[in-house]
């Protein structure tokens, strides 16, 4: 038997806000392991009180992650993260504060403000027999040490609820691009640039030539890009290159793209006579597609107007999430069910106070929903 709550119903936005500061004000950048530790005891302590029962601590690599699941079969996977792309010490210069119904903070939209409405959604059901509620670590760094965590979460579920940030005007996300992650190592010949350049492979030519080569890959009409990202190269401004290098991003609606850029990334060949080029990486996330979503969105629908509440929209993006990790695993998914707001990873990153509390209602009558019956 799961444990209920000892207050099931829905808190005061104040309760709410109140949780918030206490996430936002424990920074959590993904690549400080500590900084995430302390972050998951402030997830796990907050989540005991709601829910009425500690979490399993599940730390990967030396990530900590969070998983409260509830009875013994898995149907409905409620998903989001603690970790955020804020530095220690960022609270000095955005510091958490709620002015005008904005609520302001680093990784309260990107997102806390997820976590937050997740705990408080489940508290207020009746009965979570056959929820899991999976918070983890790393999902800002694309999640190393928790996908095979998240895929097995998910496969076998009716619906993975994702509680990243919402769209522009509250939109839930119902697309979202694949992504694939490579560098391009060149190698070349050292040699001196005054006395004997001749004598050298300029690993900085080749690169470039590679550099427009990646480019090429992209396919604008398809909505792919293959984007060359960071670049490396040389040594002292009076030696010839040998080594040269950058890194690729690449983004794709869906798998034969993500195959045939793959296909083409792994054909690279060199231009300069000598020189050498080595392609390191692949696929990241799988495309999230509208057939992983279109159900759960038409559900999410339904359930806002019976609510009362504001009629929901779609959008697709361009950015990854770990719902593109359960879809990938064939479990049918939406995303951005979280936070209204914006500035995701910005200065400006923010939350509608007022919004939060509509919000929270839908995903409680969601998970509601899926307990009761199969998405269709």
């Amino acid at each position: 038997m799961h444990q209920q709550a000892p207050d099931r119903a829905h808190p005061s936005l104040d309760a709410m806000v109140a949780d918030l500061e206490a996430l936002v004000t424990c920074e959590s950048p993904s690549e400080d392991l500590a900084a995430v530790a302390r972050s998951a005891e402030v997830v796990a302590e907050l989540g005991a009180r709601l829910l009425g029962v500690a979490p399993e601590r599940i730390v990967l690599d030396g990530w900590t992650h969070l998983r409260w699941r509830f009875g013994t079969a898995r149907r409905v996977l409620v998903l989001g993260h603690h970790d955020t792309v804020w530095p220690v010490g960022s609270l000095e210069t955005h510091p958490f504060a709620v002015t005008d119904g904005v609520l302001r903070g680093p990784g309260c939209f990107d997102m806390k403000a997820g976590v937050v409405m997740a705990l408080h959604a489940l508290a207020a059901l009746d009965d979570r027999d056959g929820v899991t509620l999976l918070v983890t670590g790393d999902e800002e760094i694309g999640s190393p040490s928790s996908r095979a965590l998240i895929e097995h979460e998910a496969r076998g579920c009716a619906g993975a609820l994702v509680l990243e940030a919402a769209g522009p005007g509250g939109a839930l996300k119902t697309e979202r691009k694949g992504v694939s992650r490579y560098d391009v190592l060149v190698t070349g010949r050292a040699a001196h640039a005054g006395l004997e350049p001749e004598r050298g492979v300029n690993a900085t030519i080749e690169v470039a030539h590679q550099v427009h080569a990646v480019a090429a890959i992209a396919d604008p009409e398809r909505g792919t890009t293959v984007t060359p990202t960071r670049l490396d190269a040389g040594t002292t401004i009076n030696t010839v290159p040998a080594a040269a290098g950058f890194g690729v991003d690449v983004r794709v609606r869906d798998e034969a793209e993500q195959d045939r850029v793959h296909a083409a990334m792994q054909a690279l060949q060199p231009v300069l006579p000598g020189a050498d080029v080595e392609v390191v990486g692949g696929p990241n996330r799988p495309p999230l597609t509208p057939t992983a979503t279109d159900a759960l969105y038409a559900r999410a629908a339904r359930l806002a107007a019976d609510l009362g509440l504001a009629r929901v929209t779609s959008i697709s993006v361009g950015g990854a999430s770990d719902g593109n990790y359960t879809a990938g695993v064939g479990t049918p998914t939406l995303d951005g069910l979280g936070a209204v707001g914006g500035g995701a990873h910005a200065d400006d990153e923010h939350v509608l106070v007022a919004e939060l509390p509509g919000r929270t209602r839908l995903l409680t009558a969601l998970v509601a929903d899926l307990l009761g019956g199969d998405v269709a």
